[in-house]
């Protein structure tokens, strides 16, 4: 299974790979996307609570490689060269090219 069909793309301008992986409900997570959307970036994002069964599963499996704790929102820049946990923005802003 290819969890990157769950991915959500965002338009905006390219400064970066981000992919975050969030849940519908969580505070943060909204403020991410908020603040990303603010800046006019491109980003994607997999709302992992709305992902069902085995699906559900992989895409976690696929976030703790990257957090092994799977918090979020766990922000995944360029491919994993940095990994961002929660609404951290000066790291965020650091990390746009």
């Amino acid at each position: 299974m290819d969890y990157t069909k769950f991915i959500n793309k965002i338009e905006g301008e390219n400064r970066g790979d981000f992919l975050l992986f969030t849940l519908s409900t969580c505070i943060w997570c909204r403020k991410t996307k908020s603040f990303l959307d603010s800046l006019g970036v491109e980003y994607g994002y997999i709302d992992v609570d709305l992902v069902d069964g085995d699906e559900g599963e992989m895409v976690m499996l696929e976030m703790h490689k990257y957090n092994p704790k799977t918090s979020f929102p766990t922000i995944v820049v360029n491919k994993g060269e940095k990994v961002i946990l929660g609404f951290e923005e000066d790291q965020i802003r650091e990390s746009l090219k």
